[in-house]
């Protein structure tokens, strides 16, 4: 049975929805291998929510709330920056100098097939409608991300208020790369996001033909075929990897896996952002806004245990480690197998020693739950009611509660939709 962490989470099913004081729209931000409302309508299936409706939800109490479609493997900045655009309207600018950085891996700067209609009136091209066209610091807008969601929309605060880290005019003349669009985020919510990056990238990401197979076993929780809705899509245009209409996962995968885009040398990409080095990489220039409200959820489906062993076919003898977690056995199927041995990075295998210390090894099936709370070194504490703008007030954490049960994937209404209850509840008194 799922249940709630004592750690100050209380509140979280006390709350109800709460009519909006002010009323800012909320954008949903996926994470990892995310999709948007369109790719399996047919279904009914949902990023946000699965069978539920998360954003609907949200809806009721009188708040608009939009639900955006990044890139599902592609980098935090890449993600960002088709955030910005597919919020306001126009056409992809990835930036002039992080194109030619990363030209040899066949990055375009503005790319075909990403743009979005901010005049419904002037769409010659049918483009996807923008967003939130009129978005700017007087009518601003709350972000709810969730797993790599939370590092992508940091990237944009980032960006809005500051510009590219190699200085303004370094990417061209891009409207998001001049910096001072203070006061456009009112406040930034992640759900099980790793600030700090996940050790599952060590066994999973780091292996590219994984990256097909674990978004088939998303794709497949709720049986649901390529032939569903418009069906997933890698949405990777800026690297000329664009998929076709009706083409597979496997057929795509197939057609693509000699591109330099899914090298392990390629740090434009979640497989780099989504590890610690990655994490620790970005989060030295990506900061905490003074200007913003920053919230965070964590979630967690291990249990603490006396033995473990590795992979049989890959450990010498199995080890006592009081501190070391085991899965759940409600973790999600796809997840079960992993979450009992990335949380001690195959130490043992790879002669690596102590890589992670035992505050990493409580996890969710997807990332560590020590890395959700706050990015590290950045102003952070124990949320007490009192929002504190400028710096992560921390919710806690959902205990018995995997990556996706905190989207609604595989738990009824009555446990995920207090979660942005509470949220709203909060972003009405800000």
């Amino acid at each position: 049975m799922k249940t709630l962490a004592t750690i100050a989470l209380a509140t979280l099913l006390a709350a109800s929805p709460v009519h909006a004081a002010n009323n800012d729209p909320v954008v949903l931000v996926h994470g990892f291998l995310g999709f948007g409302t369109d790719s399996f309508a047919a279904t009914g299936f949902k990023y946000w929510g699965g069978f539920n409706d998360v954003a609907a939800h949200m809806r009721s109490g009188g708040r608009p709330v939009f639900t955006a479609a990044v890139g599902p493997v592609s980098s935090n900045w890449d993600r960002a920056v088709e955030l910005y655009y597919q919020i306001k309207g126009g056409c992809a600018d990835y930036g002039a100098r992080h194109a030619a950085e990363h030209a040899a891996a066949g990055h375009i700067q503005k790319p075909a097939g990403k743009c979005w209609a901010a005049d419904p009136a002037n769409n010659p091209n049918n483009y996807p409608l923008a967003l939130y066209p009129q978005w700017d610091a007087q009518h601003p807008v709350h972000f709810v991300s969730h797993s790599q969601g939370g590092q992508t929309i940091r990237t944009l605060v980032q960006l809005l208020e500051n510009g590219p880290p190699s200085g303004a005019g370094s990417e061209g003349d891009g409207a998001l790369y001049a910096g001072g669009k203070t006061g456009w985020v009112k406040s930034a919510s992640t759900i099980s996001s790793p600030h700090n990056g996940t050790t599952l990238r060590d066994v999973v990401v780091d292996f590219v033909p994984m990256v097909s197979e674990l978004a088939g076993s998303i794709v497949g929780l709720a049986g649901l075929g390529g032939s569903s809705g418009n069906g997933f899509k890698f949405r990777l245009e800026q690297y000329g990897l664009a998929q076709a209409p009706g083409e597979s996962i496997g057929d795509y995968m197939g057609r693509t896996r000699g591109a330099p885009f899914w090298q392990l040398s390629n740090r434009d990409a979640a497989q780099w952002d989504l590890g610690p080095d990655g994490a620790a990489q970005l989060n030295a220039w990506v900061k905490t806004s003074p200007n913003v409200y920053y919230f965070s959820i964590g979630s967690r489906a291990t249990e603490q245990g006396s033995w473990c062993c590795n992979n049989t076919d890959r450990v010498v003898a199995p080890f006592q480690n009081s501190a070391y977690q085991y899965a759940r056995n409600d973790m999600i199927f796809f997840l079960k197998n992993a979450a009992g041995e990335w949380v001690v990075p195959s130490i043992l295998q790879r002669g690596m020693g102590s890589y992670r210390s035992a505050e990493w090894y409580a996890n969710d099936g997807v990332v560590n739950t020590n890395s959700m709370r706050a990015p590290a070194g950045q102003a952070q504490h124990q949320f007490n009611g009192t929002p504190v703008k400028g710096s992560w007030n921390y919710l806690g954490y959902y205990d018995h509660h995997d990556h996706f049960d905190v989207i609604g994937w595989d738990v009824p209404p009555s446990v995920v939709y207090p979660i942005y209850d509470r949220l709203l509840g909060i972003f009405s008194e800000l």
